[in-house]
């Protein structure tokens, strides 16, 4: 009995290593499986064959028929539009040219991989000739070595980089005036925006704005998707396209469609802005959160709008997508390319220009389409430039003369300056801090951030009510975990008589926008001017001398309202987060014998159409409209000044209209003197100095001078 148990256990030993060695051994297999991940691991790739694009050959064709039979002038019109536009019709008459080229792609994949997995996205015919598809690296590696393909690149990502700026451009007595007026400015142009989307409801994009007849442009022959976001009926004479792009993003299974609306709808609110500055209905009244702030109008109120989605609040876009947007927008027949994006980071390569959004692009410029992009928001440094090709015209963001300022009068008669679109207060009113008006049941060892004022539960109404109530205002606010309109909130259940905003000092020299407010209020945005106004409501603080409690708040303080509008002679300036040039040739930052920027515009705080669902900017959420900044705001404002001169002078190519925006710029601000710019992000207009061509290029655009150029420096096609 004893043998057999002893037996037992040995058997049972046995078992266990047996056991534990086959876990090892499976354990060892799978680290190997592990360890060579390549072979499962996909990417989205962007592969550019040699064989030439659909406008290329078609080119050629004119170009071979135009030695055979000449050219004449019809209608007044010169040789080089009857060009275009025959360029155009040759494409819309080959309907199968994409089809047939599509094939030849499908054809290389499948020699190529033999029987292995792949999924192409997209197929690029009209400007580049190649596809994007989603493969391992060796089968990328496979396809570069293919003698039909010219290049193969990785795919990456992209980003997002007005009332009064007609006026101050001098709109409405020049350049518009002599297209007729803005009722026709811009008129039988169409401009195309690779973008967030748009907003079709907006009255910045009705077509019924004027009693004129508003025939859409023969040479357009784009569609408007039909979704449950877009239904039937949201495009008109107006909006005469809107597509959008996203096979790239949804193969990285990082869309969302009902949060990023799978439809040219703007779920972001960017592209909405960004068509309305360039184009947008003239006249359309401003309103935010119920206060009026003038008349809206595009630089070209006539102009049409086609709209080419590739970029998405959540995660913003990529190549493959911004690629397929571009092409579509040029086969749809877009006279001008707006695009307010920049790479995230310099495109990998030998040459940043090199790169398949802006050989793309070139193609487009080569079919006659000016395009505009922005300079980035990556200044104030030397070679901080996001937009690098000789074929693009790239903006740069400059100030103009309209600005909005706020102020409070404390008790002990100073003057503080701050930011607000808020009404003022009527008189003078108690100041309490939102960490002396907790309730019994909040510390600040809670919560840390209760001084930010997001929940009304933490504090004593009694306290607060008919006094300003004094929040901070920290990082948390530029992330989006505090928000305005919460804190606004709180203070509107407490009955507060308003709210102050100070600045934290751990938050140095950031600049704010103006932000909408229903009640009086303002934001302190400087540290120091913070400090002036807790130490004087510190001082004004009784306590008992036992306790050490509060027994009166002794602060008082009047908020003066920043809805009216001030004007400043110092406009323009070159805003600081402006990208600066030299323009740098490739990732290690060698000079490219590029001038960029090309030109500057207005940039900064920017009133325009904003999207009914747009989140972009938690503080407008629910407006119509917006004040945005950033060269995505520069670049539609020449996008709309380049239509007004396409308008003029239908033959000009690209590089003539390019020649036209730059001769004429002025570099004199409005008071005479030099152009400055800002060369800092902390405290900016502290640190500034006369602008260089690396922050302006040619300098500040000038929109009537534009129209009347003179010399024209114009490039022809190699």
């Amino acid at each position: 009995m004893g043998s057999s148990c002893r037996s037992c256990r040995w058997l049972r030993l046995f078992v266990v290593v047996l056991l534990l060695g086959f876990l090892v051994f499976t354990s060892f297999c799978r680290a190997q499986d592990d360890s060579e991940p390549d072979d499962e691991i996909t990417a989205v790739y962007i592969v550019t064959l040699k064989q030439a694009p659909s406008v290329h050959r078609f080119a050629q064709e004119l170009r071979r028929g135009n030695k055979n039979h000449g050219f004449h002038k019809k209608n007044g019109t010169s040789g080089r539009l009857s060009r275009l536009n025959n360029l155009r019709n040759v494409s819309i008459s080959h309907p199968r040219s994409g089809y047939n080229i599509s094939r030849v792609h499908d054809s290389i994949l499948r020699r190529a991989f033999k029987g292995e997995k792949y999924l192409k996205l997209y197929s690029y015919h009209y400007l580049i000739n190649g596809f994007s598809v989603l493969v391992t690296p060796q089968q990328a590696e496979k396809l570069s070595r293919r003698r039909e393909v010219a290049n193969v690149v990785s795919d990456f990502s992209v980003r997002t980089a007005t009332t009064h700026t007609p006026q101050f451009l001098g709109l409405p007595q020049g350049a518009w005036i002599q297209e007729g007026g803005y009722e026709t400015a811009g008129e039988g142009v169409v401009i195309g925006f690779i973008d967030t989307g748009i907003d079709p409801t907006h009255p910045s994009f009705a077509d019924d704005a004027s009693e004129h007849s508003y025939p859409v442009p023969s040479h357009f022959s784009g569609i408007c998707e039909v979704t449950r976001d877009f239904p039937s009926g949201s495009c008109n004479r107006k909006l005469i396209g809107a597509r959008h792009f996203a096979a790239s993003a949804i193969t990285r299974g990082i869309f969302n469609s009902s949060q990023d609306y799978a439809s040219p709808f703007d779920g972001d609110g960017h592209g909405s802005h960004t068509a309305s500055v360039a184009a947008g209905n003239h006249g359309i009244p401003v309103v935010v959160t119920g206060h009026h702030f003038g008349n809206a109008s595009g630089m070209a109120p006539r102009s049409h709008i086609a709209v080419y989605k590739a970029l998405y609040k959540s995660f913003g876009g990529f190549a493959a997508d911004v690629v397929a947007a571009i092409d579509q927008a040029a086969q749809d027949g877009v006279d001008i390319i707006s695009l307010s994006i920049t790479p995230n980071r310099r495109p990998p390569g030998i040459a940043t220009f090199f790169n398949p959004i802006d050989m793309a692009l070139l193609s487009a410029a080569k079919a006659g389409i000016f395009v505009v992009q922005a300079a980035g928001n990556t200044g104030p440094s030397p070679k901080s430039m996001s937009s690098f090709s000789p074929w693009i015209f790239t903006v740069g963001a400059a100030s103009h003369d309209r600005i909005y300022t706020n102020s409070i009068i404390l008790g002990n008669s100073l003057t503080i300056s701050g930011v607000g679109l808020a009404p003022g207060t009527d008189k003078m009113y108690t100041l309490i801090s939102a960490l002396h008006a907790l309730n019994n049941n909040t510390t600040t060892t809670d919560d840390m951030y209760v001084g930010e004022c997001q929940d009304s539960s933490n504090f004593n109404q009694d306290l607060v009510q008919g006094n300003l109530l004094i929040c901070s205002y920290s990082i948390r606010f530029v992330l989006g975990l505090s928000t305005i309109k919460q804190a606004f909130e709180t203070a509107k259940n407490l009955s507060a008589a308003g709210i102050v905003f100070y600045m934290d000092p751990f938050v140095i020299g950031f600049q704010l926008n103006p932000t909408p407010m229903k009640m009086p209020g303002i934001i302190i945005p400087s540290p120091d001017d913070s400090k002036i106004l807790l130490q004087y409501y510190n001082s004004s603080l009784e306590r008992d001398e036992v306790t050490k409690k509060i027994i009166k708040f002794g602060a008082v303080a009047c908020i003066l309202g920043g809805l009216k509008a001030n004007f400043s002679n110092s406009a323009p300036k070159i805003m600081y987060y402006s990208a600066r040039g030299p323009d740098p040739e490739d990732s290690f930052l060698d000079d490219a014998d590029i001038m960029k920027p090309n030109l500057v515009a207005p940039g900064n705080s920017i009133w325009a159409a904003w999207s009914s669902l747009g989140t972009d900017s938690v503080e407008f959420q629910g407006e119509s409209f917006a004040m945005m900044s950033g060269t995505s705001m520069a670049a539609p404002h020449i996008a709309g000044l380049a239509a007004l001169i396409k308008q003029k002078f239908p033959s000009f190519s690209p590089s003539a209209i390019a020649s036209a925006l730059s001769t004429s710029a002025t570099l004199y601000d409005k008071n005479g003197g030099p152009i400055m710019a800002q060369r800092a992000y902390a405290k900016p207009d502290e640190n500034q100095s006369p602008a260089t061509p690396f922050d302006m290029g040619s300098g500040f655009v000038n929109a009537t001078a534009s129209l009347d150029p003179g010399l024209i420096f114009d490039a022809s096609k190699s």
